[in-house]
């Protein structure tokens, strides 16, 4: 009929080889239903559905017949018992390690084919992006512990499971499935896994036994046995170190590199590329204005360090840059001049590797808890005024130098503040400069442990 709407269903390539295709030319000869290996986009009952939408069939009392992705075939059996290794801070401890999760059907976004801004049920474009965007997506949901749903999707449009989790990692345009997220990417071997990579296992005679995807976030230890994993499951979201490369059914898991990574080691390659390499100390600290110090920003974003910006991250390097930079480098142990908030070659490869661990939360108390980061030197002058000179004042009551207060401690840098750190940094057996009464890193460093 004239002026009809057309439906138009995505064909890959033919000779395509991922696992999704396999399965789907299988699936076309056998004709198979879903929840006995058959693939999502040749189920004959789908398709029947998504016409019926395309061609607006209406139903008594003038509604219109939805187009609803019938949910695809996943599962994801519980791990093996054994102990698992100690999570980092901010992972959920009552977590399992294998979880039991199925997925969906490749849908549209919020899971309504023709919904307003969602693409429509074909498949999305690829669209550039860089591994510190890709993680900073992922921790988001990590953070907001988006719960599992395989028939439900969070406000931005991404079902929650973990193929539609890694959907919304990479910025895909609609929601895949484990069937079909590897022509999204490139297959690459395990010493090319770089972060923001996947890790995934699409088991195309019976999806519905082990087919799971997690995203890579970098390796947990030197010899490349863990790593940390983002991924969606039961009860929530959860970043967790796992056995490489999961719990079970490890040796059918697949590493893919996203085609749309604009930064890291190319398709195919052996190494990291230029974007990882370090560009040297003129790169950054004051006055510095680059594409560099963006991309430092936003690697420490997603490692923990958002609390430290309240714009940004941008060109122009910023006090906010130096304080997230030393609350990561003091995430690894480091002090002195290893964390004086610069970056070096170190703390460069760290953060564009995924390495190391990540900045703790803040709380209340000493470094344990996360201690709040060091304002700078220039806080703490004749003149200056500040959130963090009363926070210094007030902790030194609480330790006991404060009886060269008459009054406060207030916002207002004083002579009282000068003495009673003086006396503080005496206590600590100290003399000349380094008691001088002017707090730097180490005075404040013990001041809040």
């Amino acid at each position: 009929m004239e002026g009809a709407p057309v439906f138009e269903e995505f064909e890959p390539e033919s000779d395509c080889d991922c696992p999704g295709c396999i399965h789907r030319r299988r699936a076309m000869t056998h004709a198979l239903p879903v929840r006995q290996g058959g693939h999502p986009a040749a189920h004959g009952a789908r398709r029947a559905l998504v016409v019926a939408a395309a061609a607006g069939t209406v139903l008594g009392g003038g509604q219109v017949l939805p187009a609803v992705a019938a949910p695809g075939a996943g599962h994801h059996p519980v791990g093996p018992p054994g102990t698992a290794p100690v999570p980092p801070a901010d992972e959920d401890p009552g977590a399992g390690p294998g979880p039991d999760s199925p997925q969906g059907d490749t849908s549209a976004l919020h899971g309504v084919p023709g919904r307003p801004g969602s693409p429509g049920p074909t498949a999305s474009a690829v669209r550039n992006t860089t591994r510190a965007q890709i993680l900073a997506r992922a921790q988001k949901w990590v953070a907001a512990k988006v719960p599992y749903n395989m028939g439900a999707y969070w406000s931005d449009g991404y079902r929650q499971d973990c193929s539609g989790y890694v959907s919304m990692a990479w910025n895909l345009g609609r929601n895949e499935w484990t069937g079909s997220l590897a022509r999204y990417g490139v297959r690459i071997t395990k010493n090319q896994l770089q972060p923001g990579d996947i890790l995934l296992f699409h088991n195309p005679a019976n999806p519905e036994k082990g087919s799971h995807v997690t995203l890579f976030g970098g390796w947990a230890n030197a010899a490349h046995t863990q790593y940390v994993a983002y991924e969606q499951t039961r009860p929530h979201t959860r970043k967790q170190t796992t056995p490489y490369a999961y719990w079970s059914n490890a040796s059918r898991y697949l590493a893919y590199r996203y085609k749309g990574v604009t930064d890291g080691a190319t398709p195919g390659g052996a190494g990291p590329g230029t974007a990882t390499r370090y560009p040297g100390a003129g790169s950054f600290g004051p006055g510095a204005n680059n594409e560099y110090v963006t991309r430092l920003g936003k690697a420490l974003v997603a490692r923990g360090g958002a609390r430290f910006y309240t714009t940004g991250p941008g060109p122009r390097w910023s006090e906010a840059d130096r304080r997230a930079t030393q609350a990561f480098q003091r995430a690894q142990g480091w002090t002195g001049a290893d964390a004086d908030g610069l970056p070096g070659p170190g703390t460069w490869s760290y953060l564009m590797t995924g390495k190391g661990r990540d900045i703790p939360r803040a709380a209340s108390g000493g470094p344990q808890g996360g201690a709040p980061a060091y304002p700078g030197r220039g806080v703490f002058r004749p003149g200056q005024s500040s959130p963090s000179v009363e926070l210094l004042g007030r902790q030194l009551v609480k330790k006991g130098f404060g009886r060269h207060y008459a009054r406060g401690p207030g916002p207002q840098w004083s002579e009282s503040d000068r003495r009673n750190v003086e006396a503080f940094q005496r206590a600590q057996g100290w003399r000349g400069a380094a008691a001088d009464g002017y707090p730097g890193p180490e005075t404040w460093r013990r001041l809040f442990a």
